[in-house]
């Protein structure tokens, strides 16, 4: 992590694990089964799990792997979000909520790309894999605890209907046909 990145983090600490917790569950609330929101919520406990694969694996090859897969999962994830539902947010008057979420999904690829460049097990890895990790749960937090709420509120029941099936279709065509599954990514922890 950068002096600039260790600076900006001590200012703004992120939120607790309490208030990650809270969000979740009033997500979780406003979901149904088979929904948009619902396959979110799967797939964000997939990138929890996959990012903790990655952090205890036991050796530079196990780690090099769960990053692969850590990185499949991240962009079919965030290329659903793009192409579905930042789309939404911007038409539903959080314009600056979906232009915060590109530049922060991008400025995820883009520092998982750089973490390839380290040695797996080095300590400069583990500092940037774990300034990744927090940049990600805390888009995650924005997304769960007023964004996506704020959207599923403002949606009548046949656009959520259409969302859902955009979502699906994006992630689907990056994953594989059967990935909108909540059972498509598994990780070993």
């Amino acid at each position: 992590m950068s002096i600039l990145d260790k600076a900006i983090a001590a200012l703004t600490p992120p939120e607790s694990d309490e208030d990650r917790a809270e969000a979740r569950r009033k997500a979780e609330a406003a979901a149904t089964p088979g929904d948009w929101l619902s396959a979110v919520l799967d797939h964000h406990r997939q990138i929890e799990a996959a990012f903790e694969t990655v952090a205890r694996a036991p050796d530079a090859s196990a780690r090099v792997d769960a990053q692969k897969a850590l990185g499949v999962l991240l962009t079919g994830h965030s290329i659903a979000e793009e192409v579905a539902l930042y789309p939404a947010l911007a038409a539903h008057h959080q314009t600056g909520h979906a232009e915060l979420a590109y530049q922060e999904q991008s400025a995820a690829k883009m520092e998982l790309g750089l973490l390839e460049r380290l040695d797996p097990m080095s300590e400069d890895y583990l500092d940037k894999f774990e300034h990744i990790r927090g940049a990600v749960l805390h888009h995650v937090y924005s997304e769960e605890g007023t964004w996506f709420l704020e959207l599923k509120q403002s949606l009548h029941a046949d656009e959520q209907a259409k969302l859902a099936a955009r979502y699906h279709e994006e992630f689907a065509r990056y994953m594989g046909s059967d990935s909108h599954s909540s059972a498509f990514f598994t990780t070993s922890a």
